[in-house]
């Protein structure tokens, strides 16, 4: 060992101290190189990775899984029937659920009526908590209930001389009071009275609604509203609930061929360019023959005609 470190001294020239740590160095590096094969003896060689063997394992749960579908749908489904005329005071939670309600909705509507009593009008249903509108909208017309809410207090027929007073009704001075209830109504005749019953629409939102309806020419669809400036998402859910587009429901329509840019641009939908660039297409091909030529013009996009369609006429 001396022998060397003199010999690595003399050869590098390395001061004492540097040749100890010279050999030290050396003597890890060794080590190291021979370590793999001192371990490999020891730990257990790693499975390889089988890609065929995943799939073959992933393909048996599907088909486990798929086997039991059928039985926990025939376990928890309820068969769908079309809708036809019902009486909510009647239905049963499993024919609810055929009328495609969800479970605990069918369990809501009984609770209620155990509480506070049958159903009275059609509207009733719509003020259970948790009934969506979709789903009251579409029941709505097979609902065998009265469309407004029945009077519960009659005056009597005749009153014998000045002196005499009215019978006490029974349900006087009880210290309840009825939350006050009304059926939907046709947006398009409605006026800003009725919309100001509906929460969070006040004397401005209603009249916005009323100017948008009439610059329309009328609603064709329930969507539009959401197109009325200022007025909040919660708000366009009420006015669904609470109000209709009739299936007979006709607009007022502009004549492509005889209507003024100034009478195209009035509509809301219509910018002064698209009025002024319908006018032009017409005055150099002559009038429309049909309505789907408006869309030769080359500012009236597909979306700008589909939301123009039910607003022209030629």
């Amino acid at each position: 060992m001396n022998k060397l470190q003199h010999w690595i001294r003399r050869y590098f020239g390395f001061s004492q101290r540097e040749v100890n740590a010279f050999l030290v160095l050396l003597t890890l590096l060794v080590l190291l190189s021979v370590a793999p094969f001192l371990f490999s003896g020891i730990l257990s060689p790693q499975p390889e990775f089988s890609a065929a063997l995943d799939r073959q394992l992933l393909d048996s749960l599907a088909a486990q899984l798929d086997e039991r579908q059928p039985e926990r749908a025939a376990r928890y489904s309820v068969p769908t029937v079309a809708l036809q005329p019902l009486n909510p005071n009647q239905l049963t939670v499993e024919e609810w659920q055929a009328f495609g309600l969800p479970k605990y909705l069918a369990q809501r509507i009984l609770n209620y009526r155990s509480k506070v009593g049958d159903l009275t009008y059609k509207a009733e249903l719509g003020r259970i908590y948790g009934i969506p509108d979709s789903v009251f909208q579409r029941l709505y017309p097979y609902i065998e209930l009265p469309e407004e809410r029945p009077s519960k207090y009659k005056r009597s027929e005749s009153i014998a001389g000045s002196s005499s007073r009215p019978t006490p009704n029974p349900n006087w001075n009880t210290g309840k009071r009825e939350r006050f209830i009304f059926a939907p109504f046709n947006i398009n005749t409605a006026d800003t009275t009725q919309l100001k019953q509906i929460r969070g629409i006040g004397s401005k939102l209603s009249a916005r609604i009323v100017n948008f309806r009439n610059g329309l020419g009328g609603f064709h669809s329930m969507e539009q509203l959401r197109e009325v400036f200022g007025l909040q998402p919660e708000v366009v859910d009420s006015l669904h609930k609470y109000t209709f587009v009739p299936k007979a429901n006709t607009v007022q329509q502009l004549s492509i061929n005889t209507a003024s840019a100034e009478e195209l641009r009035a509509h809301p939908y219509i910018s002064a360019n698209v009025a002024r660039a319908i006018v032009a297409y017409r005055e150099q091909h002559g009038g429309y023959e049909q309505v789907e030529d408006v869309r030769q013009v080359k500012l009236v996009t597909a979306d700008l005609f589909g939301k123009l369609q039910p607003y022209l006429t030629l």
